[in-house]
């Protein structure tokens, strides 16, 4: 039995603790949090309960799969449902599209707002489901090593099928005209990735699963996925220590001996890093035993941070739905302000969840809970008097909207941004959701998932393969205990 340590518990980490778990391994999970679950935990206050991070639950599959790996299914944890409509696209205060949970209606709305675009997106969505099902299935399940996966997996021949070298942005104006439209299908590169044109056309399989197979929601709240994985890792025998600042990781004879945390050593056979990979290699370990030097993370493009707002209001809120995007400004301009030109942005774009039309287990009786959130550049100066400035841009537009002055009726109220993603997970100019899927950053482009120079450490989570979102850091983890299990084989 080796004794495996795992830095970080959220979705990558607890996957990867469970899968070493169930090969007989003593594995330990050090989370430098008092709560379990990394971005994806939960806090409660006044009565109202609030995901921190994920609040979009898509690919259900690979949920299913990884419990599946343990004999156990999505039911077993919790319900989850499909959401009709899946959310909803404001582009003005009587112009909003609600995208229909059936396929069928989906198509012909698209087909009332252009003019044969009803087939046009039965077209884009046959080929996404095509790319979705060899890169879900078979792409981002290999470990990013080099070319030779492609090669050995009978993936070389598909590069072209999936569009791994062709723009996004023109592979969707091949189908499609009309600018909302395009909106409709380039929001999830926005929030996700990069800009539409930089990014490759592979990731249109993200459209295949959130408009084919539908939006959906663990009822509880995103939370309760995070105790369906513990409970697995718990079950398996894995230990958890939580509040546990790690602060060195000890290198013998090119091999991780130990790990320091709170001033305290731990033997270690084998480390699995979730924690945020800049943060390990720049904070952890000597340099001459880096993967990436700074110059190398400072080149890189991320995904955007974000301005977060937890709300509690003590009045229903009738015209918002469960997901509501608010894209009445220009989402070029506000994409540039994050990738390109990159500054706090004149106009944003900006999403707000409401749980609480779907659960009202998540509020006190006729109560709402709000979660605003706006995609903003990593790095940029973080400070409360900005934060508040676009919470009152953000607010004046939900009341535009929805008709509700309800900045008497907010009984709670907590900001969440780049200082925080900083101090809490110690990420990378406070990204909110890893590298950017760029053609350079994806796949074999993408921080490699084993250490270059120290031979029983291995990295998961959203800077490593297969990419940001929760369901690639669950594939993740389960990858990298994959490649470390072949390691202790040798």
């Amino acid at each position: 039995m080796s004794s495996i340590s795992v830095i970080g518990s959220g979705f990558a980490g607890l996957s990867a603790a469970s899968v070493l778990a169930a090969k007989g391994n003593s594995v330990t999970v050090f989370e430098k949090n008092i709560e379990i679950g990394g971005r994806a935990r939960t806090f409660g206050a006044q009565g109202f309960s609030y995901d921190m991070g994920p609040s979009w639950y898509w690919m259900p599959d690979v949920f299913e799969r990884f419990y599946n790996l343990f004999g156990r299914t999505t039911e077993d944890f919790y319900e989850l449902k499909k959401l009709d409509p899946g959310f909803q696209v404001i582009f003005g205060n009587d112009d909003t599209v609600k995208i229909p949970a059936d396929f069928d209606e989906l198509c012909d709305l698209f087909e009332s707002i252009e003019k044969g675009s009803g087939n046009q997106l039965r077209k884009f969505i046959k080929i996404a489901e095509i790319k979705y099902n060899t890169g879900i299935n078979d792409l981002v399940y290999q470990p990013g090593h080099s070319f030779k996966e492609f090669l050995s997996f009978g993936l070389l021949k598909d590069a072209f099928s999936l569009q791994i070298f062709s723009s996004f942005s023109k592979h969707v104006r091949q189908f499609f005209t009309n600018p909302q439209l395009i909106s409709i299908i380039e929001f999830p590169v926005l929030f996700l990735g990069a800009m539409p044109k930089d990014t490759p056309a592979l990731y249109s399989l993200m459209n295949y699963a959130g408009l084919k197979q539908g939006t959906f929601y663990p009822m509880g709240g995103f939370g309760k996925v995070i105790e369906a994985f513990k409970t697995i890792a718990d079950e398996l025998g894995v230990e958890f220590k939580a509040n546990e600042n790690v602060e060195k990781l000890e290198i013998s004879a090119n091999k991780v001996s130990h790990l320091i945390s709170n001033g305290q050593s731990f033997n270690t056979d084998a480390v699995i890093a979730s924690a945020d990979y800049h943060h390990v290699e720049s904070k952890l370990l000597p340099k001459e035993f880096r993967n990436y030097n700074e110059s190398y993370w400072d080149k890189r493009t991320f995904a955007p941070s974000s301005l977060i707002y937890y709300l509690g209001i003590d009045k229903k809120v009738p015209k918002l739905e469960h997901h509501n995007l608010f894209f009445d400004a220009d989402l070029d301009i506000h994409s540039a302000e994050i990738y390109k030109n990159i500054k706090w942005p004149t106009d944003p774009l900006f999403y707000v969840c409401c749980p609480s039309k779907t659960d009202h287990t998540v509020v006190p009786e006729g109560s709402e809970n709000l979660f605003l959130l706006m995609p903003i550049a990593p790095g940029l100066n973080d400070t409360e008097e900005l934060r508040e400035q676009y919470f009152k841009v953000m607010m004046d537009r939900i009341y535009k909207y929805t008709g509700e002055n309800f900045s008497e009726n907010i009984v709670y109220k907590r900001s969440y941004c780049v200082s925080n993603f900083i101090e809490d997970y110690n990420a990378y100019k406070g990204n909110a959701y890893g590298l950017a899927n760029t053609l350079f950053q994806t796949a074999i482009f993408k921080p490699k998932l084993k250490s270059k120079k120290i031979k029983n450490l291995f990295f998961s989570g959203q800077l490593t393969v297969p990419g940001p979102g929760v369901p690639p850091s669950i594939i993740s983890g389960q990858v990298a205990a994959t490649e470390l299990m072949k390691y202790l084989k040798n």
